[in-house]
């Protein structure tokens, strides 16, 4: 199917204050974890006003939104959820109103990552105003809980709603380059146990905290010398949380935990990484214990879909038809060459493509280093520049790489 890039791009600009509007009301909805009903229920909107072919609610909240009747399913992702605002008094705009220039757009979700899902939204009116359907049902969908626990929501969609694209591309930030895979992470607690008593005769008892000390030097010692990888880089891990138990002040604590971040880099498994906390010679002499943690909180809808926070590492090859679907679609439309590169944070891919093995892409407005920020921002030629390479990346797909 032969179509004009300069078309398509002229159509994405023309969009440009729809999409800026539609951006700033879901900014303008307060969207936490748990809690995205009212923004789910705004894309709704938004997606029949434009003339999606069906839309539909999954008993998790996720919105899924289809594009077209033909064989080939590919879909495209946004989580909708949001962090929260921290301090206000940081926010020169308020967050959840925010600011709108000749260039950009602030408030919290600008750019992580409402504003995939407001560019995804009207690259279904582009594909819907310039006749680009073809062999493909385009699935667009507005995932929920992924700031809380990335990825559950493909678990649910791939295990209960039997949906299995032949790839995704992730929206989330990548300042529009392209980004082909992402360190994976874990969520492991590390618990020390001791024996309380009355600190005034602290030898009566034996102190969880103490037991733990040793145990936080030998992690940042373990952080320096973590597995290293060419393209995704080192593997990680920092103390984020400590906990304790003690009856009062006025007493030894008997027990403590602390929460370690773990980022695997590529040929780091969940094994290995566990294994290497318990052998630390600190955590074995203090019996400690070293388990990875569950995620069992209610989606808005109530529904609880529990499973481990573990997020496995994914990369997908330079010259994988999805990577050069999208390779060509940029140079298509922007007459360059675009950077291929990878994510330092985590995204929903840690499902869809390290679980489930559905090969992901990733290309998004917005930069990394505005997600969870205070002022938090996007660019609305990013925006526009996101529409229209989602609206040609199904037919490109399908006319050169479906053979």
């Amino acid at each position: 199917m032969e179509f004009n890039y300069k078309k398509v791009l002229e159509k994405a600009k023309g969009y440009e204050q729809n999409i800026s509007k539609f951006l700033r009301d879901m900014i303008a909805i307060s969207s936490e974890s748990c809690n995205e009903k009212d923004v789910i229920l705004r894309i709704k909107e938004e997606m029949r006003r434009v003339g999606f072919d069906k839309v539909k609610i999954d008993p998790m909240g996720n919105i899924l939104g289809y594009i077209g009747h033909g064989k080939h399913l590919i879909a495209m992702d946004a989580h909708v959820d949001t962090v929260g605002v921290g301090e206000a008094e940081s926010w020169r705009y308020d967050p959840y109103k925010g600011h709108e220039d000749k260039e950009i757009i602030s408030g919290r979700g600008s750019s992580d990552q409402e504003g995939g899902m407001a560019s995804m939204v009207y690259a279904g009116k582009i594909i819907k105003d310039l006749n680009l359907e073809d062999d493909y049902t385009l699935l667009i969908t507005g995932t929920v809980q992924e700031e809380d626990c990335d990825g559950l929501c493909w678990q649910y969609i791939v295990n209960e709603e039997k949906i299995k694209p032949e790839f995704v591309v992730i929206t989330e930030p990548t300042s529009c380059n392209i980004y082909r895979g992402q360190r994976g992470r874990m969520e492991i607690k590390v618990t020390t146990h001791g024996i309380s008593c009355h600190g005034s005769a602290p030898e009566r008892g034996d102190n969880a905290i103490y037991k733990m000390a040793p145990i936080l030097n030998e992690l940042k010692a373990l952080n320096e010398n973590l597995m290293d990888n060419d393209f995704l880089g080192k593997g990680s891990l920092t103390v984020s949380q400590i906990f304790f138990s003690s009856p009062s002040r006025c007493a030894v604590a008997d027990r403590c935990t602390i929460s370690i971040d773990r980022r695997l880099t590529d040929g780091e498994t969940w094994e290995y990484a566990l294994q290497q906390i318990k052998n630390l010679p600190s955590v074995k002499f203090a019996k400690a214990d070293v388990v990875i943690y569950d995620y069992t909180k209610p989606s808005y809808t109530g529904l609880i879909y529990p499973t481990q926070s573990y997020f496995p590492t994914w990369v997908l090859k330079e010259e994988h038809p999805a990577c050069q679907t999208l390779v060509e679609a940029y140079k298509g439309l922007f007459k360059e060459k675009p950077l291929v590169d990878k994510w330092t944070f985590s995204t929903n891919g840690v499902s869809i493509m390290g679980r489930y093995k559905i090969p992901c892409i990733g290309f998004g407005p917005g930069h990394e280093d505005q997600a969870h920020a205070s002022n938090e921002k996007t660019w609305k030629d990013e925006l526009v520049k996101a529409a229209a390479m989602y609206a040609i990346i199904p037919t490109i797909y399908v006319n050169n790489y479906i053979k």
